[in-house]
Order: structure tokens, then sequence, then C-alpha cells
């Protein structure tokens, strides 16, 4: 049997809207398509599959969204981590076009299917600020915004007295804002998602991790604590959390703490001061630093912190400190949360989905874009368990590659973020 482990001590745990019943798998079950994973890619998948009448069963090893799809920023960001014209270089004209226009169209799939369902999340589509703080990432960011204004994207190049007005500090040089972009609350959405995909007719099963997996016959036979499921079809979305269910492929991904820490509510006046439209803004370092003032008035202050799990925001106090070091009326202000989650990087810092075996799907690495990502993957994964190999979808199907001397992530991981923010602070 399994213990349901506690969500972190989030801000979202403390706010988000009521779960629905998700029991744990405890009969047999036969079915079109398993999903292992109960994120934001396995929920959207089943949503997806369930819209056109597949019989599709999610197993969640804790409950939808307790991993970094109920912990994140709560960014809808568009895009890749790459810009357009690299993505095109990579992967050529015909696949690459198709990527980009994928990728920076996620956010309004994602706000459009919030609209459709109704779901309670207090999403908002103010755009996103991708900001810079010294000459060489503002000229970076200039050179994306240029590719992106030639395919005709919705973008514009702001500068320091533009960005001054927009966030209430004088850190940025120059930003890209792109106003596809916008804000939820993480886990109230995936809860959320979790709903839309039952009322479906999908299944999601809470405390039912995926213990073993392989082809028994014409299907794959998956074990769970309580009982079996036989499916036509697997996909596998763990991401952050991946294991060794199926072989190599936690070591084609590192997966990286990501930590938050939250404000009390702030006073109007402060808060209007700091982000008076309300847009999120990521930082174009090397060593990302993320922020957003939510619906009622809180800061969110997000970056990489102590690879390991944390429970205060004093587990993070350097981001405390660089907030009131962009708004220093902020001094005083009380910090009531700090948490973190697990995400996935790639070694190419490209979403990866594999085919390794006949009827077996892998969806992993969203490199901090998951919120808008994963929700539009989920389309594009169902739409391959659906139609098979003659259904293409706008992302690349790759091998399983292990990364080499993966198992020195911890300390390659702690060695560049600490690199990074000498880096950062040096301006180099």
């Amino acid at each position: 049997m399994t213990t349901r482990l506690p969500l972190p001590p989030s801000l979202y745990a403390d706010t988000a809207v009521a779960p629905g019943a998700t029991p744990p798998l405890d009969v047999d079950k036969t079915v079109s398509v398993a999903i292992v994973g109960g994120g934001y890619t396995g929920l959207s998948t089943a949503l997806h599959l369930a819209e056109q009448g597949v019989e599709a069963l999610v197993l969640e090893a804790q409950e939808p969204g307790w991993g970094a799809s109920g912990n994140n920023g709560g960014h809808t960001n568009p895009g890749l981590k790459h810009d357009p014209d690299q993505i095109e270089a990579d992967f050529g004209t015909e696949l690459g076009r198709r990527m980009i226009d994928f990728s920076y169209g996620t956010t309004n799939f994602t706000h459009e299917l919030i609209r459709r369902y109704q779901i309670p999340c207090e999403a908002r589509q103010n755009g996103t600020l991708r900001a810079a703080y010294n000459e060489a990432s503002a000229a970076a960011i200039e050179n994306t915004a240029q590719q992106c204004l030639r395919r005709g994207m919705p973008v514009t190049y702001l500068n320091r007295e533009q960005l001054r007005e927009m966030t209430g500090t004088d850190r940025y040089i120059g930003a890209m804002l792109d106003t596809r972009g916008g804000d939820l609350h993480p886990l109230s959405y995936a809860r959320g998602l979790a709903r839309a995909a039952i009322s479906a007719g999908a299944k999601v099963h809470s405390e039912t991790p995926a213990l073993s997996l392989r082809r028994e016959g014409t299907r794959w036979r998956i074990e769970t604590p309580r009982a079996v499921v036989h499916a036509d079809k697997v996909l596998l979305a763990t991401n952050g959390f991946t294991d060794d269910l199926w072989p190599a492929l936690r070591r084609t991904i590192v997966p990286v703490f990501s930590s938050i820490a939250a404000t009390a509510p702030l006073s109007d006046a402060v808060a209007r001061s700091i982000m008076p439209t309300r847009p999120v803004l990521y930082e174009s370092g090397h060593i990302t630093v993320y922020y957003r003032i939510d619906q009622h008035n809180r800061l969110l202050m997000g970056g990489r912190g102590p690879m390991r799990w944390i429970n205060s925001p004093n587990d993070v106090a350097y981001l405390m400190r660089y907030a009131e070091r962009l708004w220093p009326k902020l001094r005083g202000a009380a910090w009531t949360h700090g948490w973190n989650s697990r995400l996935a990087i790639t070694k190419d810092h490209y979403p990866h989905v594999h085919e390794p075996a006949e009827n077996i799907l892998i969806s992993l690495g969203c490199n901090g874009r998951g919120v808008a990502l994963s929700t539009a993957m989920g389309a594009q994964l169902a739409r391959r368990l659906i139609g098979g190999a003659k259904a293409e979808i706008d992302m690349p199907i790759t091998g399983i590659k292990p990364i080499p001397m993966h198992a020195f992530w911890p300390l390659g991981v702690t060695s560049a973020v600490i690199a990074g923010r000498l880096r950062d602070r040096l301006g180099i």
C-alpha cells in the first residue's frame, strides 16, 4: 500500500480550489490508453483523448498537481527555450516552423481551454516580459524580438523608461513583451484539468504509482499496489519525477528544483507600484529569476534554490533580498511561504518525445515552460496515440539518449547555480 504524501507547504496548497474525487485504483482494468503521471501533460492528454471517445486512465502516485504542475511559478509563457531562428536551424524549415507556430501558440491554447471548461484558476492573459539588466542580454532579447516580429507575432521591445513604468524598478534596460503570456493558480488549474478530464469520460486515480511495466500479449501490463492495468497503449508523462519504469529514461533528464517565495497580500498602493498592468516577468540571466503579482496582491518570486526540498521562505532568503533590491519599499514585508518542486531539464533544452517501443509514447522535459507547453502537448500526444505513426505532431520524436555522467548531476547543478549567480552579479 502507498501513503499519499502531503503537498509541499506552498501558498497554492493553502488557497487552491478543493480537489475532485480521484480514488486509488483498487480493481483490475483494461483500457485503451493508460497514462502514468497526473500532471498537466497526463491530465491534458487524458482530456483530449476522452473528448474523442477514447478510454483513458491516469495513474498518479500522489494526487493531481502534486509535483511541479501544482507548484510552479504560475506563468503561462509562449515559445521554447531557443529562439525561432535556432529552432529552424536545428530542425529544418518545415518541422522548425511547425514547432515555432505550435510553441508560441501554447498560451492561447491553454487560456482558451480554461475558458471552455470554465476552470476556476485565477487565469489572466496580461503578457510575459523577458527582461535584461545588462547590455549583452538586452541585445539578445532585442534579436529575439526581431525574429518574432518577422514572423508576425504580437511582441514589442521595450526600453528602460518603459520598463521602469511597467515594473516599478530601474533594474532593466530592455525587455520583450509578448501579449500572449499570462498567469494562473497552478494547483487550482491542475485540479480543474483533472475535473475536466473526468467530466469528459477519463478516469483519474491518485495514490496509484506504476510499479512495473511490461508487454503481455498484445497489450501492456502495469502493476500498481492494488490492481493491474492492461492497456493497448501507454503514455509516460512523469517529467521531473521520472524513475526507472522505462529503461534509461531517468538518465535523459536532469531533475532540478525550482523554488518560490511568496509575500502576504501587499497594500494596493505597493502592489500597483510594482507591476501595475500585471504581466509576468522572467529575467534573461545565467540563473533565471521570475516573478508576478497574483490577484490577491501577493508577490511571488521564483528562482533556483537548494537542490533539496524546502519548507520556508528563509530557505531562499536570496529571493527576498533580491525583491528588496528591486523594490526597496518591500523592506519589512511579511513573507509567508517558501516551497519548491522538481522540473525536468534536458541536455539540449528541447522537450523530448519518444516512442521506444510499439504503442509506448513518452513526453518529458519542459525546461521551465511547462504550464502552457504541457497543456498544449496533451492535444498533440492524444493525436499521436489515436493515429499512430501516420499522425504527425508538431514536435520531433527522438530516440532515448542518456546524459553522459548522469550520476554526477547534483554536483553539476549546484556548481552551475553558484557560477551562474556570480556571472549574473558581475554582468558577464
